[in-house]
């Protein structure tokens, strides 16, 4: 059965990892115990023999050969050989998942395409659906130990029902080396052929609208026996293996605790007159290598963790419940096909049929959650100008584009002080500078008491017209009026 916790980290709370430390079904105490404990048992044979059963002479070749393991086991790049292979794990077994085939849209298809109240029309949507549930069976066989030992032979396939006497004469007739899994799936789009013929699918399109899903079908089912069929490269399996096994025969060794070597050590402190020299420092001396057991449960537990998803159709406790896929797959396909077919329920208006306002009610648990605003986009929160000519619409020209002024950053907005001009565009930089600031031709001026607004609007083009004659004229032009 898959172990699954997601209803215990719903909410992210103070300790809410460390409740699960405490699980033995599925964790990584229960896959790693044995080889951690044959490890601490061969760092104590070793301890013991160093420190009781070696001369001394024995014991500094020992400290050199331990010196030499220890610097020896650093050179392993476990980190990274470990970590990619683990990634590359992980990614496959989610895939092999997602290429579980799941008949529910064929099913739907299937529902909706081929028609008939009577025997005959319940037969055939019967057969179809259980085609694709038999394809399923047929391929999970091959992958997956749970379900081979559910149907070892063809005779249970029979009698649970997926396949019929005259079926099973028909499929093993076919003589091939490979594997039959696809049989059912020509057996289902030559029935869909037959019932177009027969009016039981209306039209073509209908009928390529179930061929299409059971191809889909049909590849997923394809695909998950090409997983099975081919691995992760066998020597990088290896090379990871080796690496994680190597480093800790090199720590068992490296990593004990023996005399420090000689010139290495420093005195406690200096030494007085007269004062006689004391024993010198060196590494602590540790009967338990902490640091060296907990390495060994990452990484060690890091492959641990690569055995047991590399196959997730094995026995493991988080292997997936192919036997359970199956159930639920032919349940609902044939309640779906059979007893749901042509059975709805009578179209009723709805609760808000006359209301313009729709607001489902909440509970006491969630009322709270109707008092916060929906979320509109991260703009409305933007703070505009009040200015109202920063609203006013011109027509981007590339005259008026140069007399517009640089934008400032915020930040040097902030350094300018509030008296600094605004990044924002203003109508009164754009170079009139003779009279109050002017509306450009585009906009439709208000009209003022007493005048035609027509007259306000050709007012306006002269003004244009007379503002183009002074950019058109020259320096000499500019300097000779009064």
């Amino acid at each position: 059965m898959t172990v699954s916790y997601t209803l215990k980290v719903a909410e992210a709370r103070f300790g809410g990892f460390s409740g699960l430390l405490l699980r033995w079904r599925g964790s990584i105490y229960k896959l790693l115990y044995k080889e951690f404990l044959l490890f601490v048992v061969l760092y104590a044979l070793l301890s013991i023999t160093y420190r009781l059963l070696l001369t001394q002479e024995q014991r500094l070749v020992y400290a050199q050969v331990a010196r030499y393991c220890n610097r020896s086991a650093d050179l392993i790049p476990l980190s990274f050989v470990l970590g990619f292979y683990v990634t590359l794990v992980v990614n496959r077994w989610w895939a092999q998942y997602t290429s579980i085939p799941l008949p529910d849209q064929l099913m739907c298809v299937i529902s909706a395409s081929v028609h008939g109240l009577d025997q005959q029309g319940r037969l055939l949507r019967r057969t179809l659906v259980r085609y694709a549930n038999l394809a399923s069976v047929l391929v999970l066989r091959s992958v997956s130990t749970r379900v081979l030992k559910r149907f070892p032979t063809m005779d249970h396939v029979v009698d649970a029902g997926f396949m019929s006497q005259e079926e099973r004469k028909k499929f093993e007739s076919l003589k091939s080396d490979f594997n039959k899994y696809w049989v059912p799936c020509v057996w289902f789009t030559n029935l869909a052929a037959r019932a177009r013929r027969d009016g039981r699918v209306r039209d073509d399109i209908a009928l390529c609208l179930l061929l299409e899903e059971l191809n889909k079908y049909r590849a997923k089912c394809s695909l998950l026996f090409h997983y099975d069929w081919i691995s992760i490269p066998l020597v990088y399996t290896q090379v990871v293996t080796i690496a994680v096994y190597s480093f800790f025969a090199l720590s068992l060794v490296g990593r004990q605790f023996v005399e420090p070597e000689a010139g290495a050590a420093k005195p406690r402190e200096p030494l007085e007159p007269g004062q006689e020299p004391g024993p010198a420092l060196g590494d602590l001396d540790m009967y338990v290598p902490l640091t060296t057991l907990l390495q060994f449960f990452f990484y060690a537990g890091w492959l641990k963790v690569a055995e047991q998803i590399i196959n997730p159709f094995g026995e493991d406790d988080d292997d997936f419940e192919t036997n359970q896929l199956i159930d639920r797959n032919l349940q609902v396909s044939l309640l779906s096909v059979d007893d749901m077919y042509q059975n709805l329920p009578p179209a009723e208006k709805d609760l808000y049929w006359d209301e313009g306002s729709v607001q489902p009610p909440y509970t006491v648990a969630t009322v709270a959650e109707s008092l916060k605003p929906s979320f509109l986009g991260s703009t409305f929160n933007l703070r505009m100008s009040d200015d109202p000519e920063q609203s006013l619409q011109v027509e981007a020209t590339p005259a008026l584009a140069r007399r517009a002024p640089a934008a400032q950053t915020p930040l040097l907005s902030r350094v300018l002080g509030a008296g600094a001009p605004s990044p924002a565009v203003s109508l009164r930089n754009f170079g009139w500078t003779r009279g109050p600031p002017r509306t450009p031709h585009l906009l439709r001026p208000r009209a003022e008491e007493g005048r035609d607004p027509e007259d306000c609007i050709e007012e306006a083009d002269c003004m244009e017209e007379a503002d183009c004659m002074e950019e058109e004229a020259g320096p000499e032009d500019q300097a000779q009026e009064p």
